[in-house]
């Protein structure tokens, strides 16, 4: 089975790629999905973030925030969900705070994908397409069979952010600054999806890339499906391939530069 990452930068069109993969049947593993998931109220996590970034973080029963006053009942916090838009203004400027909260959430959801790579294996499925926002920057682009980038210009970025969120110049560009620039993503893409045209347009790419996928799992994915350790073996071959190129890229470059 084929295992293919999915990522791309803000407002570039990646979660329209997927709905367009997906309605061609392609199971798909989201990431932003599972993330809320893990921070359900019960879960560990859940627990773990109240406890470091404290009750503020939470939403009342009427929406709004949680309040933190002294008689408030203990236990009522328990079954509170997360505010994630605070929570994100919280850790938007914040680096540390950033990788506390990733220490707390990541296990949970790199759990969660393997387990859903798993079930789509033993369903028979051929490929298998992981989307992750922080594809690259969470290092898990190793652990997949191949990248798919979805691409469109910083200044396209820059300008379908504003329209979606309502946001000035500023503040679009302040968010599409914090993070990796979709050109580096890029580098390590197999497959990258030109999203500067129409709907129309876009919806060719995405049978384009579909193309590539089926001829890149030909008719051995069955063979590795029917004998578990061919798989296993064809696995451990294209993840070290993939190390080793990246490695040789990352010389060539260095070598370039000086």
């Amino acid at each position: 089975m084929l295992v293919v990452g999915l990522t791309g930068g803000i407002a570039t069109g990646k979660s329209t790629v997927s709905a367009l993969l997906a309605s061609h049947g392609i199971p798909i593993i989201d990431t932003d999905l599972l993330a809320r998931q893990a921070v359900e109220p019960g879960t560990r996590a859940h627990r773990e973030i109240v406890k470091f970034f404290g009750k503020e973080v939470l939403l009342s029963s009427s929406g709004s925030s949680f309040p933190s006053s002294a008689n408030t009942d203990t236990r009522d916090w328990r079954i509170r969900p997360i505010d994630r838009k605070k929570l994100g203004s919280i850790i938007f400027n914040d680096e540390g705070k950033r990788k506390v909260l990733n220490g707390i959430v990541h296990p949970s959801i790199t759990r969660a994908i393997l387990w859903g790579v798993v079930k789509a294996w033993l369903k028979g499925e051929k490929t298998v397409v992981v989307d992750v926002p922080l594809l690259i920057e969470g290092g898990l682009w190793k652990w997949m069979g191949k990248v798919i980038v979805v691409y469109c210009s910083p200044e396209l970025q820059v300008q379908r952010l504003m329209v979606r969120d309502g946001s000035n110049h500023a503040d679009a560009s302040s968010r599409l600054n914090s993070q990796l620039p979709i050109v580096s993503k890029v580098g390590y893409a197999d497959i990258v999806i030109d999203n500067s045209g129409t709907p129309a347009d876009l919806k060719g790419e995405a049978m384009s890339c579909i193309g590539k996928l089926e001829r890149a799992v030909g008719w051995g994915w069955l063979l590795s499906w029917l004998v578990p350790p061919v798989g296993l073996l064809s696995a451990l071959w294209c993840l070290g391939w993939r190390a080793l190129r990246r490695r040789m890229e990352n010389a060539r470059g260095r070598t370039k530069r000086s």
